[in-house]
Formats: C-alpha cells, sequence, structure tokens
C-alpha cells in the first residue's frame, strides 16, 4: 500500500470536508454543497478502491490482480 498516495487522499477529503463545513456556514445554495458532497462520495469510493486492491493485490497471483481489481471496482460502484 503507498501509504503517501492513501495520505494525500484522506488530506484532500479532509481539505473538502471543512470546505463544505464552510460552506453551509456561509448559508450557501444547497445545489453547490450537494454537488461537493458528490465529490466527497467519490473521493471516498476512490479511496476505498485503493486501499482494497493493494492490500488484497499483495495476497493474490500476479496474474489474478487485474480481475481482483474489476471486481473490487464494481462492489465499490455499487
Amino acid at each position: 500500500m503507498d501509504n503517501l498516495r492513501i495520505k494525500a487522499r484522506i488530506n484532500r477529503i479532509i481539505g473538502q470536508l471543512k470546505g463544505i463545513e464552510r460552506m453551509v456556514s456561509e448559508g450557501r445554495d444547497c445545489e453547490e454543497v450537494l454537488l461537493q458532497i458528490s465529490a466527497i462520495k467519490k473521493a471516498i469510493d476512490g479511496l476505498t478502491k485503493e486501499i482494497l486492491t493493494s492490500s488484497i493485490c499483495r495476497v493474490v497471483p500476479e496474474k489474478e490482480r487485474g480481475n481482483i481489481e474489476k471486481v473490487i471496482s464494481r462492489a465499490v460502484d455499487l
């Protein structure tokens, strides 16, 4: 698992959450806030995929990794 990449993703998500908090405090339009929430959900899905893929792929044979990544991606996207 590439801890630096994962930490960067987490920090980006934290920044997005703080942005939403600021938007709500400022009374920004609901649509703008919901758009940011949608972006965070996608960012969390990406983080989930990266963590699962890197963890699982450490224990499966190299030739199976492509299939595993597809299954993880489909499962997270549900």
